[in-house]
């Protein structure tokens, strides 16, 4: 059958993506780009937001159209959604087919089996390890990089920030084996990937066994299996996706710095810069701790640099909170932000805290967040100009094909004109000669 997924929401979501297509690839069906041209319509669900939600419902009804003039297809969802309420979407949506929680992708080619024989409906959504089979599946020679490839290292969170939904419907911290992980990082290697992005909720986290904060300085699973991909032949660039900042300890602030192959770009989310509201997320450290990472960090490792996640308008957040978060993020000069307006998250801690800072109150704090990163970003990628750069060259920009872009180790977008023999994948130098708040345009050397 032809076999069309729509994935919802964050890389994780994506990597279940292409495992799920693997997969499927491999059980004899085409994965398809297109709804039109599907005998089989899967949506990868996102539940962080509720919009992600009324989306994939919004969806959902729409292409009930399609069984006007094809009745034999076939409709599911997989993904967080699926995982949360999955028995109800079942019960109330008359065309789905099946629901698969987030760890029973590997069951999509035995449903789909089964549902060719006989139309009923079916819901996988039982809680599993982390080691689930298939996680470990990729179509490199498929993807739109096939130089880059994501890795998950790790499934579920134990953190439960109040306004987050992730840990009811992801499940408890659960590690890979690093053996897995090694011989997974390997085979891509051998099929021409030099840059892997290792996933988790917490990566941080990993292989801590659920151990809450604070962690012994010398203690990080993690550091260690850092190590260990760093030594795979072939992988020349090592990203990671989300470390939780009160799980980045000495030993991992150390070995980020140290190793050569691991990218200087962290992703770090602060969600508050004041005490007080980060206490009322259930954020288990300070906005001078969490300096502290990032001046670590920075004295060994010159030129890293930061991106983040903000939440403006939490619960009770005062002027004075506010300003404290516009502080940290001044101090931290972050290349890249992620800023949210607050809204209540049904079953969350914080949906039962009164929602009472104003909308309009809320925009207001996210439009001088977002105006203070241009200023931040344009000031930063002004100062890089005169300097060269090795590229990770990605293809065609997009919005001038006759030009490339690129990124630097340090996840900065460069746009160069290529030489003819350049192809996807390659590592060039290129020379920074101007730059916006945006992006950085270079020449090569």
């Amino acid at each position: 059958m032809n076999v069309y997924i729509k994935t919802y929401g964050c890389q994780m979501n994506e990597r279940d993506s292409e495992s799920a297509a693997a997969m499927l690839a491999v059980a004899g069906h085409t994965i398809v780009s297109g709804e039109q041209e599907a005998d089989v319509v899967i949506l990868n669900t996102c539940s962080v937001r509720e919009q992600a939600e009324r989306k994939a419902v919004g969806k959902l009804g729409i292409l009930k159209k399609q069984l006007r003039e094809r009745p034999w297809m076939i409709f599911g969802i997989m993904g967080c959604m699926a995982q949360s309420r999955g028995e109800e979407l079942l019960r109330s949506v008359d065309h789905l087919d099946f629901v698969v929680g987030t760890d029973n992708i590997h069951t999509l080619p035995e449903i789909l089996r089964d549902l060719a024989q006989e139309r009923r409906k079916v819901c996988r959504d039982a809680c599993m390890g982390a080691d689930t089979p298939g996680i470990d599946a990729h179509r490199i020679h498929d993807a739109a990089n096939p130089f880059s490839a994501f890795v998950s290292i790790s499934r579920g969170c134990n953190r439960y920030c109040s306004y987050c939904i992730v840990p009811y419907v992801r499940g408890p911290e659960r590690s890979r084996n690093a053996d897995g992980i090694l011989t997974e990082t390997e085979a891509l290697a051998k099929e021409g990937v030099t840059e892997v992005m290792l996933l988790g909720q917490n990566v941080a986290a990993y292989g801590l066994d659920g151990v809450p904060p604070p962690i012994p300085a010398d203690n990080s699973p993690f550091a260690d299996l850092l190590e260990r991909v760093h030594a795979v032949e072939g992988i020349r660039r090592i990203r990671f996706t989300s470390p939780h900042p009160a799980f980045f300890n000495r030993k991992l602030i150390e070995t980020v710095a140290r190793l050569p192959k691991v990218c200087k770009n962290i992703h770090l989310p602060l969600q508050s810069g004041s005490d007080r509201i980060l206490k009322k997320m259930n954020r288990p450290y300070t906005a001078a701790e969490y300096l502290a990472v990032v001046s670590g960090l920075r004295s060994l490792a010159p030129g890293i640099t930061f991106s983040t996640d903000i939440i403006v308008g939490f619960p009770g957040e005062t002027a004075e909170d506010f300003e404290a978060t516009r502080s940290v993020m001044r101090a931290v000069r972050c290349d890249n932000a992620y800023i949210f307006k607050y809204s209540p998250r049904k079953g969350t801690v914080s949906s039962r805290m009164a929602d009472d800072v104003p909308q309009e109150e809320k925009e207001r704090r996210n439009q001088e967040l977002l105006a203070e990163l241009e200023r931040i970003n344009a000031e930063n990628n002004a100062a890089l100009v005169g300097r060269t750069f090795e590229l990770l060259a990605e293809g065609p920009s997009k919005r001038n094909p006759s030009r490339w872009s690129g990124r630097t180790d340090t996840f900065k977008q460069v746009v160069f004109t290529p030489s003819e023999s350049l192809k996807p994948g390659d590592y060039v130098p290129v020379k920074i000669m101007g730059s916006t708040s945006m992006t950085l345009y270079g020449e090569r050397v």
